[in-house]
């Protein structure tokens, strides 16, 4: 089995991301952002995190996981 890490972390750093940066952009201008200096956190981080989850996806698709070494004898026969 063939698992690489770095696509399902992708995946889930990429759902998130995007949700937050959607509900920043349609909360801004709101009064909850008065207590961070009028500063859209969600929105910045929502993309933070999108773009940290689209990096991930692309490093797994690009440089995918070398194949496991099996730790078991060559098969034939053996040298005599």
């Amino acid at each position: 089995m063939r698992l690489d890490i770095r696509t399902p972390i992708g995946l889930m750093f990429s759902i998130f991301g995007g949700l937050l940066l959607v509900f920043g952009i349609v909360t801004e201008g709101d009064a909850i952002y008065e207590r961070s200096l009028g500063i859209n956190v969600n929105a910045s981080w929502g993309a933070v995190l999108l773009a940290f989850g689209a990096a991930m996806l692309w490093l797994g698709r690009a440089h995918p996981a070398p194949p496991p070494v099996s730790d078991a004898p060559p098969e034939g026969p053996s040298p005599s």
